[in-house]
């Protein structure tokens, strides 16, 4: 049995503050006329790297992406898999309402595209915040918190993840530096709260032959089905598309096999 924490404990207090650092580089670039010139500093020299490698980067920002990378969790650590669905989610609802609500310029609306380094087509609105930043966050924020704090040292490497695929949407022309950063702050607290949501989860609906794992593993299906029939973000991602729907795959067989191994209650 999980031992259930009141719910903000899940995190030390001043973590829980820790998002408004990069809300408030965010702001000071903004109001401080910087936005321009720091997007176009982080976009020329982001070039020195492949295109390719940028690409994969804000595949880990796309939701069905990170589904993909993450779903091998259903059969290691479906609490953490639960905690960054609902984190993403929680993120998702919240970007859409700002993107709607601000409804700011991109890049692509503002500078000439000779101005800058671009990979795929011109987007033009619903800057703030970047959807790919948050995500990426709010995935990583959620399992990091939601693990055993003894096991959290050794995956603090999935935020600088997260870091790069912020980083990317900068690189391909795609987002302000700024809408990174509020994406960075918004996915850390989606994470958290996604983290703090999902330890009420009771242990014995997380296994493998209880409906919530069987409805996770049939959007394991659904991944796959995207994976294999649309381009998601960029063709250059279309590789790691394949490789992902295979991990899937093999997962999903495994599933299977707990089904017929796990005892019922």
């Amino acid at each position: 049995m999980v031992q259930r924490k009141p719910f903000l404990s899940i995190a030390p207090s001043w973590v829980w503050l820790l998002p408004l650092l990069p809300l408030g580089f965010a702001i000071a670039l903004y109001f401080g006329e910087l936005q321009t010139p720091t997007f176009l500093l982080i976009n020329r020299y982001t070039q020195l790297l492949p295109d390719t490698l940028w690409t994969w980067f804000t595949f880990l920002g796309n939701g069905w992406g990170i589904f993909a990378l993450c779903f091998p969790l259903l059969l290691l650590a479906p609490r953490l898999l639960c905690a960054g669905l609902i984190a993403s989610t929680i993120g998702g609802i919240i970007s859409q309402i700002l993107k709607r609500l601000l409804d700011l310029p991109r890049p692509s609306s503002i500078l000439a595209l000779e101005d800058f380094y671009r990979v795929g087509e011109p987007l033009l609105h619903r800057a703030m915040p970047s959807g790919h930043t948050l995500t990426a966050f709010s995935v990583a924020a959620g399992i990091y918190f939601a693990a055993n704090q003894t096991k959290r040292g050794s995956i603090w490497w999935i935020f600088i993840l997260a870091s790069l695929s912020g980083i990317s949407r900068n690189a391909l022309g795609a987002h302000w530096f700024t809408d990174v950063l509020a994406g960075c702050a918004i996915g850390l607290w989606s994470g958290l709260l996604g983290a703090a949501i999902a330890q009420y989860i009771p242990e014995g609906q997380l296994s493998p032959n209880k409906l919530l794992p069987r409805l996770l593993a049939l959007g394991g299906l659904a991944s796959i089905y995207v994976l294999l029939n649309q381009t998601l973000d960029s063709e250059l991602n279309e590789p790691l598309q394949y490789a992902c729907a295979l991990l899937v795959g093999i997962t999903f067989a495994f599933f299977i096999k707990a089904q017929l191994t796990t005892k019922a209650p």
